[in-house]
């Protein structure tokens, strides 16, 4: 095997790099304002029906799922603290081929997420103000949130603590609203039917579950950020266990109070509008309007998230080789980001959003989160147990223990996804092989290194 010489780790990093500014709390806004705490009702009609009327059940299964997952992202975050998330930790643990294919796929819910965000503000903005044609607002959110994207990372965050802020104050209204309406002498099925209930099946349950673990795509995008973190070992690791955490307890308790107060969900009017129904039941034409306005702006928070996030994983691929480095890795000489590859992402959200239907942009995220959360375990065991020879009971539970239990979780959700999914993701896989074979000249020869601007990692292995 040959290895390419590099700098010292005491050197001045070589290539281009991000400008650090982010802590803790802004970093957990990151990845709350990419799960978009309102995302319960983009999806709620019909995991509720998928589920037989125990959403609540469902999110509190992917929430324990996420968090043995979230676990492994928080210990491949200490090992390498560097851009790229998924595609980082496989590449350096199963080698370039696999560590493409997983970056690979995991960009294809990148990309769909900001323009399923741009087409929900069509959507919804039309819908209040019907003389104005949808894509008018799709491409004007287009527009604004690339913009704020090149301005930089910061001025992301600070808009996050806004936005972020008025979907919380929602669901505080909408909890306070739905316990009102309870207290009030409405019928009260059981306490725990939102859970679980006689005719709870588990095959449902995991269908919805396996819907819902795309909520969840925040921590992966907090990974991230790992070069524009003041301190990635302690901070990353930290904003990744508690925006799942937080996420997650959001998600159960907005489902549990819906499910209480519409648990007759068969006589939704629409499936894709039935969040109408639960506002209007509980709160009337005023509540509706606030969840219209909430939403909205957690959708303009999620577009702005999702659109950095794979603008950096696109910088992390072209810094690497693996796409044009003068493109994808170029960083913006003023605002210090990348800059091109965040115009590229804005391009392919504005012509996806007003192509797409809603429903064929959403079915296609699920496939390649699951199957990066699945690698990501892995490299857990591989990294610690296999390559650094870690021993012990304290690694055995933390690094052997946990990520299997992940690793099962995850699985199982994969394995509950419908046919349609199955066969979007392939395509796209499909079309990763066939280009990495172009850059490989048929797999004669390894994908580029990463540059790494940290430290001085370990060789690639050759796999």
């Amino acid at each position: 095997m040959t290895t390419t010489s590099r700098p010292s780790s005491t050197a001045a990093p070589a290539g281009p790099r991000l400008k650090r500014s982010l802590g803790t709390p802004s970093l957990l806004l990151f990845g709350l304002a990419y799960m978009l705490p309102l995302a319960v009702f983009t999806t709620y009609g019909l995991v509720t029906e998928t589920t037989g009327g125990h959403l609540a059940g469902a999110y509190f299964v992917t929430t324990i799922a996420m968090l043995f997952t979230a676990g492994s992202y928080a210990s491949m975050v200490r090992a390498y603290p560097v851009a790229g998330s998924a595609y980082t930790y496989t590449q350096r643990t199963f080698g370039r081929h696999l560590g493409f294919l997983t970056g690979w796929t995991l960009l294809l819910d990148y990309l769909a997420l900001p323009l399923l965000n741009y087409l929900v503000i069509g959507i919804y903005l039309n819908a209040a103000f019907p003389a104005v044609p949808a894509w008018v607002w799709v491409v004007g959110s287009v527009v604004v949130v690339t913009l704020l994207n090149v301005i930089g990372i910061t001025l992301v965050s600070s808009a996050n603590l806004a936005l972020v802020g008025v979907q919380i104050v929602f669901i505080v209204v909408f909890v306070a609203t739905g316990i009102a309406y309870l207290s009030g002498g409405a019928t009260v099925p059981n306490l725990l039917d939102p859970f679980f209930s006689g005719n709870t099946t588990l095959g449902g349950i995991a269908a919805g579950a396996a819907i819902l673990a795309l909520a969840f795509l925040g921590f992966d995008a907090v990974s991230t950020l790992s070069e524009e973190a003041k301190d990635a070992r302690k901070s990353i690791p930290r904003a990744i266990i508690l925006c799942t955490l937080v996420g997650g307890l959001l998600f159960i308790a907005t489902a549990y109070v819906a499910g209480l107060v519409f648990p007759d969900f068969t006589n939704f009017t629409d499936t894709d509008s039935a969040p109408l129904d639960v506002m209007t039941r509980i709160g009337g034409g005023a509540l509706f309007t606030f969840f219209t306005a909430a939403y909205i702006a957690g959708s303009f928070a999620s577009a702005m998230t999702s659109q950095a996030s794979v603008a950096r994983i696109l910088f992390a691929m072209g810094r690497d080789g693996q796409l044009p480095r003068r493109v994808f890795a170029a960083i913006h000489p003023r605002f210090k980001t990348p800059w091109l590859s965040v115009l590229i992402v804005g391009v392919v959200g504005l012509i996806g959003a007003l192509l797409l239907p809603l429903d064929v942009a959403a079915s296609v995220i699920s496939f390649g989160a699951l199957v990066a959360f699945s690698f990501v375990n892995l490299a857990v065991i591989k990294h610690y147990l296999i390559d650094q020879h870690e021993r012990g009971t304290r690694a055995v539970l933390a690094h052997l223990v946990a990520p299997l239990i992940g690793f099962a979780l995850t699985v199982w959700l994969w394995t509950s996804l419908s046919l349609t999914t199955f066969i979007a993701g392939g395509i796209w896989v499909l079309i990763g092989v066939v280009l990495l074979a172009i850059l490989t000249s048929g797999f004669r020869r390894k994908p580029p290194a990463m540059d790494f601007s940290e430290e001085d990692p370990a060789p690639l292995p050759e796999a």
